[in-house]
Protein backbone atom coordinates (compact mmCIF):
# COMPACT_ATOMS: atom_id res chain seq x y z
CA UNK A 1 0.00 0.00 0.00
CA UNK A 2 1.38 3.45 -0.84
CA UNK A 3 2.33 5.21 2.38
CA UNK A 4 2.83 8.89 3.16
CA UNK A 5 6.14 9.29 1.25
CA UNK A 6 4.66 7.65 -1.86
CA UNK A 7 1.55 9.83 -1.66
CA UNK A 8 3.65 12.96 -1.13
CA UNK A 9 5.87 11.96 -4.06
CA UNK A 10 2.76 11.58 -6.20
CA UNK A 11 1.46 14.97 -5.06
CA UNK A 12 4.73 16.61 -6.01
CA UNK A 13 4.74 14.77 -9.31
CA UNK A 14 1.31 15.94 -10.45
CA UNK A 15 1.38 19.47 -9.00
CA UNK A 16 3.33 21.20 -11.81
CA UNK A 17 0.89 19.78 -14.38
CA UNK A 18 -2.46 20.58 -12.72
CA UNK A 19 -1.90 23.64 -10.50
CA UNK A 20 -3.65 26.73 -11.93
CA UNK A 21 -4.99 24.68 -14.83
CA UNK A 22 -8.64 24.77 -15.86
CA UNK A 23 -10.71 21.57 -15.82
CA UNK A 24 -12.17 20.92 -19.27
CA UNK A 25 -13.91 17.62 -18.60
CA UNK A 26 -14.17 14.76 -16.11
CA UNK A 27 -14.61 11.18 -17.30
CA UNK A 28 -15.67 8.54 -14.78
CA UNK A 29 -15.49 5.00 -16.20
CA UNK A 30 -15.94 3.18 -12.91
CA UNK A 31 -17.90 4.85 -10.12
CA UNK A 32 -17.75 1.86 -7.76
CA UNK A 33 -14.51 2.31 -5.89
CA UNK A 34 -14.16 1.94 -2.11
CA UNK A 35 -16.99 4.46 -1.85
CA UNK A 36 -19.21 5.67 -4.72
CA UNK A 37 -17.52 8.34 -6.83
CA UNK A 38 -19.44 11.68 -6.66
CA UNK A 39 -19.92 11.89 -10.42
CA UNK A 40 -22.37 14.83 -10.44
CA UNK A 41 -20.15 17.03 -8.27
CA UNK A 42 -17.04 16.22 -10.33
CA UNK A 43 -18.72 16.90 -13.66
CA UNK A 44 -19.89 20.28 -12.30
CA UNK A 45 -16.24 21.34 -11.98
CA UNK A 46 -15.85 21.96 -15.71
CA UNK A 47 -14.47 25.48 -16.12
CA UNK A 48 -12.98 25.58 -12.62
CA UNK A 49 -9.27 25.95 -11.95
CA UNK A 50 -7.15 23.96 -9.50
CA UNK A 51 -6.01 26.51 -6.92
CA UNK A 52 -3.96 24.20 -4.71
CA UNK A 53 -2.59 20.65 -4.72
CA UNK A 54 -2.24 19.49 -1.12
CA UNK A 55 -1.99 16.35 0.98
CA UNK A 56 -3.68 15.36 4.25
CA UNK A 57 -2.50 12.03 5.55
CA UNK A 58 -2.74 9.69 2.56
CA UNK A 59 -5.30 11.83 0.74
CA UNK A 60 -4.31 14.06 -2.18
CA UNK A 61 -6.43 17.22 -2.29
CA UNK A 62 -7.23 19.14 -5.46
CA UNK A 63 -8.72 22.44 -4.27
CA UNK A 64 -11.10 24.49 -6.42
CA UNK A 65 -13.47 27.37 -5.63
CA UNK A 66 -16.58 25.14 -5.19
CA UNK A 67 -14.74 22.57 -3.10
CA UNK A 68 -12.01 19.95 -2.95
CA UNK A 69 -11.51 16.60 -4.69
CA UNK A 70 -10.08 14.04 -2.25
CA UNK A 71 -8.16 11.15 -3.80
CA UNK A 72 -6.97 8.11 -1.85
CA UNK A 73 -4.79 5.56 -3.65
CA UNK A 74 -5.96 2.59 -1.58
CA UNK A 75 -3.77 -0.50 -1.87
CA UNK A 76 -2.84 -0.47 -5.53
CA UNK A 77 -3.90 2.90 -6.91
CA UNK A 78 -1.75 5.44 -8.72
CA UNK A 79 -2.14 8.79 -10.43
CA UNK A 80 -0.56 9.55 -13.80
CA UNK A 81 -0.15 12.63 -15.91
CA UNK A 82 -0.80 11.52 -19.48
CA UNK A 83 -1.68 13.13 -22.80
CA UNK A 84 -5.16 13.04 -24.30
CA UNK A 85 -3.84 10.73 -26.99
CA UNK A 86 -3.06 7.82 -24.65
CA UNK A 87 -6.10 5.48 -24.60
CA UNK A 88 -7.40 4.27 -21.22
CA UNK A 89 -6.78 0.71 -20.13
CA UNK A 90 -8.91 -1.72 -18.11
CA UNK A 91 -8.13 -0.30 -14.67
CA UNK A 92 -8.10 3.41 -15.61
CA UNK A 93 -11.23 4.52 -13.76
CA UNK A 94 -11.10 8.33 -13.80
CA UNK A 95 -9.69 11.07 -16.05
CA UNK A 96 -9.62 14.78 -15.29
CA UNK A 97 -8.83 16.70 -18.49
CA UNK A 98 -7.12 20.09 -18.28
CA UNK A 99 -6.73 22.98 -20.68
CA UNK A 100 -2.99 22.31 -21.09
CA UNK A 101 -3.80 19.15 -23.11
CA UNK A 102 -2.87 16.89 -20.22
CA UNK A 103 -5.06 14.74 -18.02
CA UNK A 104 -4.82 13.29 -14.55
CA UNK A 105 -5.64 9.58 -14.65
CA UNK A 106 -6.50 7.38 -11.67
CA UNK A 107 -5.56 3.73 -12.10
CA UNK A 108 -6.65 1.24 -9.44
CA UNK A 109 -6.67 -2.51 -10.21
CA UNK A 110 -8.11 -3.52 -6.81
CA UNK A 111 -10.55 -0.58 -6.58
CA UNK A 112 -9.77 -0.01 -2.89
CA UNK A 113 -8.96 3.63 -3.59
CA UNK A 114 -11.41 6.50 -3.35
CA UNK A 115 -12.46 9.77 -4.98
CA UNK A 116 -14.49 11.94 -2.62
CA UNK A 117 -15.97 15.45 -2.64
CA UNK A 118 -15.61 18.10 0.05
CA UNK A 119 -17.73 21.24 -0.49
CA UNK A 120 -16.10 24.59 0.22
CA UNK A 121 -16.22 25.46 3.91
CA UNK A 122 -16.80 21.90 5.08
CA UNK A 123 -14.50 19.19 6.39
CA UNK A 124 -15.07 15.70 5.02
CA UNK A 125 -15.74 13.04 7.65
CA UNK A 126 -12.74 11.05 6.39
CA UNK A 127 -10.46 13.94 7.33
CA UNK A 128 -12.20 15.00 10.54
CA UNK A 129 -10.78 12.19 12.69
CA UNK A 130 -7.18 12.35 11.46
CA UNK A 131 -4.34 13.06 13.88
CA UNK A 132 -1.54 15.54 13.20
CA UNK A 133 0.88 15.29 10.30
CA UNK A 134 4.07 13.51 11.43
CA UNK A 135 6.28 16.21 9.90
CA UNK A 136 4.41 19.04 11.61
CA UNK A 137 5.41 20.83 14.81
CA UNK A 138 2.24 19.50 16.43
CA UNK A 139 3.70 16.00 16.35
CA UNK A 140 6.23 16.39 19.16
CA UNK A 141 7.37 14.43 22.19
CA UNK A 142 4.86 16.14 24.51
CA UNK A 143 2.00 15.19 22.19
CA UNK A 144 3.17 11.59 21.75
CA UNK A 145 3.77 11.19 25.47
CA UNK A 146 0.21 12.32 26.16
CA UNK A 147 -1.15 9.87 23.57
CA UNK A 148 0.86 7.01 25.10
CA UNK A 149 -0.09 7.71 28.71
CA UNK A 150 -1.80 4.70 30.27
CA UNK A 151 -2.02 2.85 26.95
CA UNK A 152 -1.32 -0.91 26.86
CA UNK A 153 -1.42 -1.13 23.06
CA UNK A 154 1.97 -1.79 21.44
CA UNK A 155 3.94 1.26 20.40
CA UNK A 156 3.93 0.13 16.76
CA UNK A 157 0.15 -0.15 16.65
CA UNK A 158 -0.19 3.25 18.31
CA UNK A 159 1.99 5.14 15.82
CA UNK A 160 0.17 3.41 12.96
CA UNK A 161 -3.18 4.66 14.28
CA UNK A 162 -4.26 7.54 12.00
CA UNK A 163 -6.20 9.11 14.87
CA UNK A 164 -2.89 9.50 16.72
CA UNK A 165 -0.67 10.49 13.79
CA UNK A 166 -1.34 10.19 10.07
CA UNK A 167 0.64 8.40 7.41
CA UNK A 168 3.01 6.27 9.49
CA UNK A 169 2.26 2.92 7.89
CA UNK A 170 3.87 -0.47 8.34
CA UNK A 171 7.09 0.24 6.46
CA UNK A 172 8.04 3.49 8.14
CA UNK A 173 6.80 2.49 11.60
CA UNK A 174 9.07 -0.56 11.43
CA UNK A 175 12.04 1.47 10.21
CA UNK A 176 11.61 4.28 12.75
CA UNK A 177 11.34 1.82 15.64
CA UNK A 178 14.51 0.09 14.47
CA UNK A 179 16.35 3.40 14.24
CA UNK A 180 15.11 4.25 17.73
CA UNK A 181 16.14 0.88 19.21
CA UNK A 182 12.57 0.31 20.43
CA UNK A 183 10.94 -3.13 20.43
CA UNK A 184 7.69 -2.74 18.44
CA UNK A 185 5.91 -5.01 20.95
CA UNK A 186 6.60 -2.62 23.83
CA UNK A 187 3.50 -1.20 25.53
CA UNK A 188 3.17 2.46 24.55
CA UNK A 189 2.50 3.57 28.12
CA UNK A 190 5.75 2.07 29.38
CA UNK A 191 8.10 4.13 27.21
CA UNK A 192 10.04 6.98 28.80
CA UNK A 193 9.96 10.57 27.58
CA UNK A 194 13.56 10.20 26.39
CA UNK A 195 12.74 7.17 24.24
CA UNK A 196 9.61 8.80 22.83
CA UNK A 197 11.62 11.90 21.94
CA UNK A 198 14.00 9.73 19.95
CA UNK A 199 11.10 7.97 18.27
CA UNK A 200 9.54 11.28 17.17
CA UNK A 201 12.90 12.33 15.72
CA UNK A 202 13.34 9.03 13.85
CA UNK A 203 9.79 9.02 12.45
CA UNK A 204 10.42 12.44 10.95
CA UNK A 205 13.90 11.44 9.73
CA UNK A 206 12.77 8.22 8.06
CA UNK A 207 9.81 9.89 6.33
CA UNK A 208 11.92 12.81 5.09
CA UNK A 209 14.56 10.41 3.76
CA UNK A 210 11.92 8.39 1.93
CA UNK A 211 10.31 11.49 0.43
CA UNK A 212 13.75 12.70 -0.63
CA UNK A 213 14.41 9.44 -2.44
CA UNK A 214 11.07 9.39 -4.20
CA UNK A 215 9.15 6.97 -2.01
CA UNK A 216 9.47 3.22 -1.69
CA UNK A 217 8.83 1.15 -4.78
CA UNK A 218 6.19 -1.45 -3.96
CA UNK A 219 4.72 -4.08 -6.24
CA UNK A 220 1.86 -1.90 -7.50
CA UNK A 221 3.33 1.60 -7.15
CA UNK A 222 5.10 3.76 -9.71
CA UNK A 223 5.44 7.51 -9.39
CA UNK A 224 3.35 9.85 -11.50
CA UNK A 225 6.28 10.49 -13.86
CA UNK A 226 6.81 6.75 -14.41
CA UNK A 227 9.99 6.55 -12.34
CA UNK A 228 10.14 4.22 -9.33
CA UNK A 229 11.07 5.31 -5.82
CA UNK A 230 14.43 4.29 -4.38
CA UNK A 231 13.95 4.09 -0.62
CA UNK A 232 13.54 0.31 -0.73
CA UNK A 233 17.29 -0.18 -0.97
CA UNK A 234 17.64 1.65 2.37
CA UNK A 235 15.25 -0.54 4.40
CA UNK A 236 16.80 -2.04 7.52
CA UNK A 237 14.04 -4.36 8.73
CA UNK A 238 10.82 -4.20 6.69
CA UNK A 239 10.52 -7.32 4.52
CA UNK A 240 13.80 -8.73 5.86
CA UNK A 241 12.55 -11.33 8.35
CA UNK A 242 15.20 -14.00 8.99
CA UNK A 243 17.97 -11.98 7.35
CA UNK A 244 20.94 -10.60 9.32
CA UNK A 245 20.46 -7.40 11.28
CA UNK A 246 22.54 -4.67 9.71
CA UNK A 247 23.73 -3.62 13.18
CA UNK A 248 24.54 -6.89 14.96
CA UNK A 249 24.28 -9.52 12.17
CA UNK A 250 21.86 -11.68 14.18
CA UNK A 251 18.72 -12.94 12.35
CA UNK A 252 15.82 -10.50 12.35
CA UNK A 253 12.63 -11.74 13.98
CA UNK A 254 9.21 -11.59 12.31
CA UNK A 255 5.92 -11.56 14.25
CA UNK A 256 2.30 -10.44 13.72
CA UNK A 257 1.07 -7.30 15.46
CA UNK A 258 -2.45 -6.12 14.79
CA UNK A 259 -2.69 -8.44 11.76
CA UNK A 260 0.41 -6.84 10.25
CA UNK A 261 3.80 -8.44 9.68
CA UNK A 262 6.44 -6.87 11.91
CA UNK A 263 10.17 -7.39 11.55
CA UNK A 264 12.65 -6.25 14.20
CA UNK A 265 15.93 -7.14 15.89
CA UNK A 266 15.41 -8.93 19.20
CA UNK A 267 18.84 -7.73 20.37
CA UNK A 268 19.11 -4.14 19.12
CA UNK A 269 15.52 -3.18 19.91
CA UNK A 270 14.49 -3.18 23.58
Amino acid sequence: MPELPEVETTRRGIEPHVLNQCIESVVVRQAKLRWPVPVTELEALVGQGVQRVARRGKYILLETVPGTILIHLGMSGSLRIVTDARPPLKHDHLDIHFNNEKLLRLTDPRRFGAVLWQPQGQLHERLSTLGPEPLSEQFCVAYLQQQCKGRTVTIKQLIMNSRVVVGVGNIYASEALFQSGIDPRKEAGRLSEKRLALLVTEIKSVLLAAIGQGGTTLKDFVNSDGKPGYFQQSLNVYGRGGLPCQNCSRPLKEVRLGQRSTVFCNYCQR
